[in-house]
């Protein structure tokens, strides 16, 4: 493995955890986001349990394998977080980085029997794309991976029931633009229940909004590279 690609990998994955406390998406030391690291041998980056996202940087990421030993770092994980990333590397060859956040409107919509609503444009990008997956506690017992990896199927998003949500994608940039615009989808949910009147879009409308947004997948690099500007004029030393 080249050391210049984890390089990359350690920046965009720090950049995540420094974007998501810019957002306010972070929960005191909990929720994880990883990066599936290339070579024969599976393993993957992830925060170093005990660091707020504000703190995390490039440097201070570990190196976990599927066995849930630390091989790269002087620091451990939160064991919910190894469960829930490690069954999905294992068992998406396509999903390199998977995020888990406990956002307010997350939580919230998860938290609803009917799941995410087709309410707006934004939620269109999720039509038929999102899982659900059953509260089972705090994910301590590694015998759930095999059922999140059912529950995810070849979604982009799982809504985790009374938890909170969770994206994937073939790079960091992929599966945060995917969690911003899903955690946008539930904000504006939780604002449009307060309202009368509230319709969802017709299934044929939505199916056809998600098609235009796939189409557009392309520009998601575009955001990405936005956002990385705005790490450097805020909090440069997340490269670090």
């Amino acid at each position: 493995m080249s050391m210049h690609t984890e390089a990359i990998l350690r920046r965009d994955l720090a950049a995540a955890y420094r974007l998501a406390a810019l957002f306010g998406w972070d929960d005191t030391l909990y929720t994880h986001f990883s990066v599936r690291l290339p070579g024969v041998e599976p393993r993957f980056l992830i925060n170093p349990f005990g660091l707020m996202f504000e703190e995390i940087r490039a440097s201070d990421l570990i190196v976990v394998d599927m066995h849930g030993r630390v091989v790269e770092g002087n620091a451990d994980y939160n064991v919910a977080g190894f469960t829930i990333h490690s069954a999905v590397h294992m068992a998406r060859a396509d999903a390199h980085c998977v995020i888990h956040t406990h956002t307010l409107a997350g939580m919230a919509v998860a938290a609803t029997d009917s799941g995410l609503a087709q309410l707006n444009q934004i939620s269109a990008e999720f039509h038929q794309r999102v899982g659900y997956h059953t509260y089972e506690g705090i994910a301590l017992d590694l015998g759930e991976r095999d059922r999140l990896v059912t529950s995810l199927g070849d979604n982009i998003a799982l809504m985790l029931r009374h938890h909170g949500l969770l994206s994937v994608g073939a790079s960091v940039a992929d599966a945060f633009y995917v969690m911003y615009y899903l955690n946008k989808a539930c904000e504006i949910q939780l604002a449009a229940s307060s309202l009368r009147g509230v319709r969802e879009m017709p299934s044929e409308l939505s199916a056809h909004a998600c098609e235009q947004f796939q189409a557009a997948e392309w520009q998601r690099h575009l955001v990405w590279e936005a956002w990385l500007r705005k790490l450097e004029r805020e909090c440069p030393e997340y490269k670090d």
